[in-house]
């Protein structure tokens, strides 16, 4: 029995060690309210990129700390590989992305790795959509891009698990 309740003990004590603190719900609309509010975030003018630097909210001004920003994340907030784990997101298909969903390249290193905000199609044919995203030498920008639609790179289409309606 001793056994049992150790073993019980250390299993809760490893899940706490790997498990984030519960993220508060976000919906969609909120997601890309929050996602364009760093648009306008810096004086009327958008948020630098830094990957050594943090907001005034905490987060950091990369875009993987952007994407926990819009995502209610906690702060500073998970790193692009951490997003792309099922602690945070889940897999989706490309055809079943919705305003909010993020497309991740967690291949490579700091300067390699890229999240992006998906926001909506910008075409019926589906060959590209707007999307929110903090880029080196720029900031936050909104603009159309069609990573991962063409299986050329490496992005993926993840949903976030904190979602909860529109």
């Amino acid at each position: 029995m001793r056994v049992l309740a150790f073993l019980a003990a250390l299993l809760v004590g490893m899940t706490t060690l790997v498990a984030p603190a519960s993220a508060a719900p976000v919906s969609r609309s909120e997601l890309i309210n929050r996602a364009a509010s760093w648009l306008t975030a810096n004086n009327g003018g958008r948020v630098p990129y830094s990957q050594e630097t943090n907001w005034t909210d905490g987060y950091r001004m990369d875009c993987s700390g952007y994407a926990s920003m819009a995502a209610k994340l906690s702060t500073p907030g998970p790193n692009t590989v951490q997003l792309n784990t099922d602690t945070y997101t889940m897999r989706i298909e490309v055809s079943a992305m919705l305003p909010g969903d993020l497309m991740i390249d967690s291949i490579g290193d700091g300067n390699t790795r890229h999240v992006v905000i998906f926001h909506k199609w910008s075409n019926p044919g589906k060959s590209a959509y707007m999307a929110y995203e903090q880029r080196g030498g720029y900031g936050t920008s909104y603009r159309a891009m069609t990573y991962g639609l063409f299986g050329s790179d490496e992005y993926v289409p993840r949903r976030l698990k904190n979602i909860s309606g529109w």
